[in-house]
Formats: structure tokens, C-alpha cells, sequence
């Protein structure tokens, strides 16, 4: 039977050689993951259930980011949490704050997930690592204090949707401005518990930090995991890297989809998702001029290395505009040593920018830059549901790094052309 992508990865964790969507399985988890929102109700769970050990102490990954450094006693009590637990069960993946980073870009860098790997973490956006050819999807709380004693999960298998990628990307089009104009087209829901597998000649162009950017998105069109084929690019990212060989599948000639759309972005512009939904999707021309009081470059969606250059190359001899906040967050300490050595944050900081150290901060309105009441934000982050980085009166859009930059400068919304 022809299958997806997403179909031989979990047949290949439960010892099936074909599964269906809608079949449900119990599969096999290379890594289970928490972090210091989620993983304490995990714990908690875990110890009250008596269970004394964790299945795979080099499986179990614990990484404190949402709000570390953290902010005030209750942070510090969840990451306390998280490190006595770690110690304990001598895990083997767990960091401390100067070595920790944003999860979802730490883990890849790291090469504790890779090509063919099944991943769950108390995180919606787990599904980033489906950029590497991975299946990844995010998890509540107990279904990982379960996984963390046994080593499974029970899942339904998704049906897959496959979005094909066709012509020739802008100077500033990124993964980002493609999973917005996706989720613009389709809605928050259009991918409902669906696998969405990202394909065609504009894909195989792009680097793994934007096929990353789009699997991280994938869940805010309600999709159980986002996935790109691995190809060249995968293979050169993984090698050298991945503490476990890497396994590479492909979808089957012939395998089902429950939908199908083909998309021509030579004329795309650099997209905007304006409030209160990622769907809100426009061209950056339609919401131009709209008065800014921040600018966030960062998070698990666009902290990567190549989003900082982008954002470098816009701000370099230039000033972040007067009355305007612009906060820089590279997403993991080897990052920001390597934007160091490039000289990147001497640019930022000359221009008039906030470096902050690795963390997820002001993306869930949790610090590093909560909004006040009738502020508006851009962010490279990847929601802008109302409140979500501060007040309910708050105001957030969603950009890439290149219309991020360039608003930075101008102090509203702004093509990256009208400045670079």
C-alpha cells in the first residue's frame, strides 16, 4: 500500500508495515520533551504515579526557555523543578541558563532530533522538526509524564495534505512569508489533525532554518505535524550532527492526500499576518504605514542565524526609529557567539537594538518585552492571538525578519525594499 511520508514514520515505530489514516497505533518515541511550562505537570504526574525511573534518560529531554533567565520566584520555582528532576534521573539532555536555548532551535542544532525520528514535546510547536524530515507534534502534559515512563505513545494516524511549492522566490521571501501566505489561504483550521507535507522546486530551494520556520507553523493551521521531505539539504544539515543515525523516508508515488495545493510565489511579497489570527495574512504593501511601538526578532521561528543576517543586513548603519523598541533574541547560545563573531551584534546594539540572551520571553507575553495596553507590536514570532505578548489591548502582527528589520528602521510597517 503507497503511503506518505508521515504514514512509514509511524509504521516504523510500531512495528506495522503499513498503517492508514485513522488507524490509531501505540508507537515508539525517539525523543519525549518538556519544558518549563509543561514538564512539572509531567513530573508531577510522573512521581505520583509511583514510577521511579525515567525509560531512556538520554531520550528524555528537559529544556528550561520559556522564561528563563527567569523573571520572578514562580519561574524560578518551575526551573528548579525541571533541574532537580534532571539531576535525579541523570538525564543526559538538560541545560542550564549561558548553555540553554530556545528548544526548538537548541534540539536540531544540537542533533538530538533528525531525519525519521518520531518526536512528541509538551510544546505545540514540537512540530518544528518535521523540517528535517522528522514526524514531531506537540503533546499535553500527562500524555508526556507517559511517554517519559514507557517510552510510547498512542496516537491516530493523520490523513496527509500535501502543498506544493512552484516558481522562483523574491529577494526577501523566506519559510516565513510561505507558511503565512499557506495559513492565509487555508485558515487556523485548515490542516485539522492533517499532516501538511511541503514540496515542489521552491522547497528544495529553501535552507533547513526556513523549512524549520515552516514546520514550526504548522500547528496554527490546526495541523498534527508539518513535514519537509529530506533531500540534499537534509542530508548535508545532518551530517556530523545527529547524536543516532539518521533514517530517510519519502512519500510513496501514488500515496493518498486528502487535499492538494499548488501555489506559483514568483510574485509573491513578504507576507504579514495581521491581528488576531496567523490567517489574517496580507501582502506587506496592504498594511504598510501602520505605526509600530516594538519590534521582536526572535523566537523558535525566526532566531535562527540566517533570520539574524537578514535582519543585520537591514539595520547595518542604520538607527532603530526614535520611540520604537527593538528587541533582538538569537535563539540559542551558539548562535549568538557565532552573530558575535560575525560582528551582528555590535550592529544591532549600534542601531539602537536589545540583545537579549536566549529565551522565549516576550513570544507568550511571558517577559523580555510584554506590550502595555493599546501597543503594537511586529514580531517574527509565530501568534498574534489577542494578548498573547501582553495586554488584551495589545496589538501584534507577524512578519519575517527581512519586514521586521526594515519597520525597525522606519518605526511602521515597511517593505524591506523601501529601505535596503
Amino acid at each position: 500500500m503507497p503511503m506518505t511520508i508521515t504514514e512509514k514514520i509511524i509504521a516504523a515505530h510500531c512495528g506495522r508495515d503499513a498503517v492508514a489514516p485513522g488507524d490509531f497505533v501505540y508507537a515508539s518515541v525517539d525523543i519525549a520533551l518538556g519544558n518549563d511550562i509543561t514538564a512539572p505537570i509531567a513530573i508531577r504526574e510522573f512521581t505520583e504515579a509511583g514510577i521511579e525511573r525515567v525509560w531512556d534518560r538520554e531520550r528524555v529531554v528537559l529544556v528550561p526557555d520559556h522564561f528563563t533567565p527567569n523573571k520572578d520566584i514562580a519561574s524560578a520555582q518551575q526551573s528548579k523543578v525541571l533541574r532537580d528532576f534532571a539531576h535525579a534521573q541523570g538525564l543526559t539532555h538538560y541545560w542550564e541558563v549561558g548553555r540553554v536555548g530556545i528548544e526548538h532551535a537548541l534540539l536540531p542544532e544540537q542533533g538530538v532530533v533528525g531525519p525519521g525520528d518520531l518526536v512528541i514535546g509538551a510544546d505545540s510547536h514540537t512540530c518544528t522538526y518535521g523540517g528535517l524530515g522528522a514526524f514531531a507534534t506537540g503533546v499535553g502534559s500527562t500524555d508526556l509524564a507517559a511517554a517519559m515512563a514507557i517510552g510510547t505513545v498512542w496516537l491516530r494516524v493523520p490523513e496527509s495534505m500535501k502543498f506544493v511549492f512552484t516558481g522562483v522566490r523574491g529577494r526577501w521571501i523566506g519559510g516565513k512569508d510561505l507558511i503565512l501566505h499557506t495559513i492565509g489561504q487555508i485558515g487556523v483550521s485548515g490542516a485539522l489533525y492533517r499532516a501538511m507535507e511541503f514540496t515542489g522546486p521552491v522547497i528544495e530551494s529553501l535552507p533547513m532554518d526556513d523549512r524549520l520556520t515552516m514546520c514550526n507553523m504548522a500547528i496554527e493551521a490546526g495541523a498534527k505535524n508539518g513535514i519537509v521531505p529530506p533531500d540534499r539539504v537534509t542530508r548535508e544539515y545532518a551530517e556530523g550532527r545527529l547524536e543516532r543515525p539518521a533514517v530517510y523516508h519519502a512519500s510513496d508515488p501514488g500515496a493518498t492526500y486528502a487535499q492538494t495545493h499548488e501555489w506559483d510565489v514568483s510574485d509573491l511579497e513578504p507576507v504579514v499576518a495581521c491581528p488576531n489570527l496567523p490567517e489574517n495574512a496580507k501582502p506587506v504593501s496592504a498594511v504598510a504605514g501602520v505605526r509600530l511601538d516594538q519590534v521582536v526578532i526572535g523566537s523558535c521561528t525566526n532566531g535562527r542565524l540566517s533570520d539574524l543576517k537578514v535582519a543585520a543586513s537591514i539595520l547595518r548603519g542604520r538607527q532603530v526609529a526614535d520611540g520604537l523598541r527593538c528587541i533582538v533574541i538569537p535563539a540559542t547560545p551558539e548562535i549568538e557567539r557565532e552573530a558575535l563573531r560575525r560582528g551582528w551584534l555590535e550592529i544591532f546594539m549600534e542601531a539602537g537594538a536589545v540583545v537579549s540572551p536566549p529565551t522565549c520571553g516576550p513570544c507568550l507575553g511571558g517577559h523580555m518585552g510584554v506590550l502595555a495596553e493599546g501597543e503594537v507590536a511586529l514580531a517574527t514570532t509565530n501568534r498574534n492571538f489577542t494578548g498573547r505578548m501582553g495586554h488584551p489591548g495589545s496589538h501584534v502582527y507577524l512578519s519575517g525578519p527581512a519586514v521586521a528589520a526594515a519597520s525597525a528602521v522606519t518605526g511602521c510597517i515597511t517593505h524591506p525594499d523601501e529601505v535596503a
